[in-house]
């Protein structure tokens, strides 16, 4: 193994495990920290549900990820995020960071969370969606990590006790050696990027440190420093029933289930019903096996909605009874002959892929920029693993085409 990822969510292993297959490399996609050894890969992706979790809880996850990333002969690791750098004051990204630095004994480490391709990008340290700042974006309302301050140097220097730095993009389009150049001895390093050759040249720069941090964007440039060329990763139709499980209440998820709505039966869940018992994993689950076509089950909400819900129940508990509903139908499905899951929200993603006891993820070729087909090695299921701002408003009819071979 040359290079090791470490995830904070899955649909963000998914992203940057594609974003490494696309680029040569052969990659596995890990639910949590192996048991065993793996050595017949180019890289490896450790996915962790650590995004939110408790901070301590987060750092000995990912220490652990880190560890065996290296025993496996990674020789430089990526702590990838999302790339709105979803993160409260308290962390988890800045605490993470900065234990992994100590751990690996980085001197300067670069953060860049950009992804153009999916309109995020980084200027004078600021967090760009589209045309408008981070805070702006919708992100402002994400109900567990609102996102409030596009400047990235102050979110992160909130949660690290590291010094935090910037590199602007002229810097970056003078080429790789004025940004090695320009990197401090220590401490985080926000680095502009707003193309895709400004990743390639980050990449490029970084060759040689042990540490980065970004979305999957920072490994466009990685590959090539260990003499990969890119390539088209293979993929299998699967053709058995399909299913749709929605738990993100993004802007662009909302779109999509309207969309989808318009053309296939629908249920909606919330967190009232299920509280109340009046929504079950079996009702959900009867629901959808009297379907003809491929059906979805939504409780992407409303941000006013999604407040009221946890204010009524604590955010935890309105959490959590999301996606224990949707793993536990995901479980049940795969148990019915259900091939073909399309899954939106990185918590939601999470929840389904632990109850599956997905150990490790076949990556297959893109659906949209960032979600990659993925099938469960060892057998004949196909998922989807969506961010909630990723994917056209066709997404999820897209998807289950294209994991038929359609």
């Amino acid at each position: 193994m040359k290079l090791g990822v470490i995830a904070d969510d899955f649909t963000g292993a998914s992203d940057i495990a594609l974003t490494i297959a696309e680029a040569g490399m052969t990659v596995a996609q890990f639910s949590g920290v192996p048991d065993a050894g793996r050595s017949d890969v180019d890289a490896g992706v450790v996915a962790l549900k650590s995004r939110t979790a408790p901070v301590a809880d987060a750092i000995a996850q990912s220490v652990a990820a880190c560890d065996w990333l290296i025993g496996q002969g990674a020789k430089q690791i990526i702590f990838k995020v999302c790339s709105t750098f979803d993160s409260t004051p308290q962390g988890n990204i800045g605490p993470v960071l900065d234990a992994l630095a100590d751990r690996l004994g980085a001197g300067p480490v670069i953060v860049c969370p950009a992804f153009p391709e999916n309109g995020r990008s980084v200027y004078m340290g600021q967090l760009f969606v589209g045309d408008v700042p981070l805070n702006e974006s919708g992100m402002q309302d994400h109900p567990l990590t609102p996102m409030t301050d596009a400047d990235l140097r102050r979110v992160l220097a909130a949660q690290s006790h590291r010094p935090v730095t910037h590199i602007a993009a002229p810097t970056v389009w003078s080429g790789a050696d004025a940004i090695r150049d320009a990197l401090p001895d220590r401490g985080h390093v926000i680095v502009d990027a707003i193309r895709d050759d400004d990743l390639r040249t980050i990449g490029l720069a970084a060759l040689g440190l042990p540490l980065l941090c970004g979305g999957s964007g920072i490994a466009l440039g990685l590959p090539a420093n260990f003499g990969a060329t890119p390539s088209m990763p293979h993929w299998t139709p699967v053709t058995t029933r399909g299913v749709v499980l929605s738990g993100s209440c993004s802007r662009a998820t909302r779109a999509q289930v309207a969309a989808f709505r318009k053309d296939a039966p629908a249920l909606e869940v919330t967190v009232d019903a299920i509280v109340a018992g009046d929504i079950t994993p079996q009702t959900v689950v009867n629901w959808i096996l009297v379907q003809s076509v491929a059906p979805l089950v939504y409780s992407s909400a409303d941000p006013d909605d999604v407040a009221a819900a946890q204010a009524k129940h604590g955010s935890d508990t309105a959490a959590r009874a999301i996606e224990t509903l949707f793993a536990d139908v995901a479980r049940a499905l795969v148990d019915a002959g259900f091939g073909r899951i399309v899954v939106a929200g990185g918590e939601t993603s999470g929840a389904v892929v632990t109850a599956l006891d997905a150990r490790a993820l076949d990556i297959g070729p893109r659906i949209a920029a960032g979600v990659p087909m993925v099938r469960i090695a060892g057998f004949d299921v196909a998922l989807a693993l969506k961010s909630g701002n990723f994917g056209d408003v066709d997404f999820f009819a897209k998807a289950l085409a294209q994991m038929a071979g359609d």
